[in-house]
């Protein structure tokens, strides 16, 4: 199963797509566009052309856990999205994932004025691994409370 994370953005966009088996993340792209209906249609090629079954998109969350109106453009741009790939979007917790980026990003030695076309797909990345990282935590809870004969 293809996953492809989204870290949506005011100027730049960044996309993760896992590989075809959906355990690890793969090819990372980015869009780069202010336009959000540019952004909506380069979205939905980018996920037909790599065969997404499932649509992470991160979702900034205040620090302190509350929602403020940057989560509700989001969430509305969420619904935009399912429509225009009929694919199910899950909303992701991003707290922390562009500062991570940034950080390792920083460590592979990347200076911080040529991290602006790196750190979108590398936050996208993030969000992947995050959210693969919980799928396998509960198949391997499942697999464990499954009664064996």
């Amino acid at each position: 199963m293809r996953i492809m994370a989204i870290d949506y953005g005011d100027a730049r966009t960044g996309v993760a797509v896992s590989d075809p088996t959906g355990l690890l993340a793969g090819q990372t792209f980015l869009i780069k566009s202010r336009k959000a209906q540019v952004v909506l249609e380069e979205l939905a090629a980018l996920a037909k052309a790599q065969g997404a079954e499932e649509l992470v998109m991160g979702y900034p969350r205040n620090m302190d856990g509350t929602l403020g109106p940057r989560a509700e453009k989001y969430a509305a741009f969420a619904k935009k999205l399912e429509a225009a790939t009929g694919l199910p979007v899950i909303l992701w917790d991003e707290r922390r994932t562009t500062v991570d980026a940034h950080r390792i990003l920083g460590e592979q030695g990347i200076r911080a004025k040529n991290r602006k076309d790196k750190v979108d797909a590398m936050a996208a990345t993030l969000i992947l691994e995050g959210y693969l990282d919980r799928k396998r935590i509960q198949a391997q809870r499942q697999n464990r409370e499954e009664p064996t004969e």
